[in-house]
């Protein structure tokens, strides 16, 4: 018996060929066993369970990240108003996970009257070099490091924006030990998360709603597929109750979610 191989693409169908369904069935399961290179929108490759942050990833980071995180830049504007009540002269302030160091500059040029130093750290060697490439200031660094392993100087602000739930889980206390240890008292821990609902039903919610809301951005639903099996064992958010147990675990008391949009949200912690 012979059937007609169709795909469908912006709402048109094409034929492709005519195959025996048996033959048909076999390329769907080979299909299904081969690992392929898939795109995942704004020009990037992914692979199963293995989303990366170097190579291409550098170069298209910034506009992929502000189209998949909602009220992303949003939150760098509020980050760098925050840090008015906590940065002060001679204040040291880090950023974990910095990426491209677009945050981190940002940071920087809101105190260049200090005498404050910011410092991303980030392990992605291509991130580092890219950050130092485009950003040059005196009271600004970046360090390729691991933040889990890293030694921090005590400081008066630390960031981390959408990086801890990339930090496997069973490390996660332990780094979040060491940021509360690093403040100096009356400093400030900004944490942002993408976090998990706490229970299934809102959890289907939210998903089905981030889903509509990347649609909305443009892309595809074989790029939002292909995005999100590259994640897989890669990303493991907490629930908001994960996260503020966790930092209650580590010391801190004065926790205040200061923004939130779906399953993003942003965090205000103070020693």
């Amino acid at each position: 018996m012979n059937t007609i191989c169709i795909i469908k693409k912006n709402n048109k169908k094409h034929v492709l060929f005519y195959c025996n369904l048996d033959i048909l069935k076999a390329i769907i399961l080979l299909c299904e066993k081969v690992e392929f290179m898939a795109k995942s929108g704004d020009d990037i490759e992914t692979q199963n369970a293995n989303w990366k942050f170097n190579g291409e990833m550098v170069e298209h980071f910034e506009e992929h990240v502000a189209k998949s995180v909602p009220l992303y830049r949003e939150g760098h504007e509020l980050i760098v108003n925050l840090s008015d009540y906590f940065v002060k002269n001679d204040s040291i302030c880090y950023e974990l996970g910095s990426s491209a160091g677009t945050l981190t500059n940002k940071l920087a040029e809101r105190h260049a009257f200090r005498s404050a130093k910011f410092m991303g750290i980030e392990i992605e060697e291509d991130m580092v070099t890219k950050a130092n490439e485009l950003y040059k200031s005196t009271n600004l660094s970046f360090i390729c490091d691991d933040m889990t392993t890293i030694n921090l100087d005590k400081a008066d602000l630390i960031v981390s924006y959408y990086t801890i739930q990339f930090i496997h889980p069973k490390l996660r206390q332990e780094l979040i030990n060491k940021i509360y240890d690093a403040l100096n008292w009356g400093g400030a821990f900004i944490l942002y998360e993408k976090v998990r609902a706490n229970d299934a039903r809102f959890q289907d919610i939210i998903s089905n709603l981030y889903m509509e809301y990347k649609l909305d951005q443009g892309y595809s639903p074989e790029e939002i597929i292909a995005k999100a099996k590259s994640l897989k064992g890669v990303m493991e958010p907490f629930s908001t109750e994960g996260n503020i147990d966790m930092l209650k675990r580590a010391g801190f008391v004065d926790i205040l979610s200061v923004q939130k949009y779906m399953n993003f949200e942003g965090f205000l912690v103070i020693k």
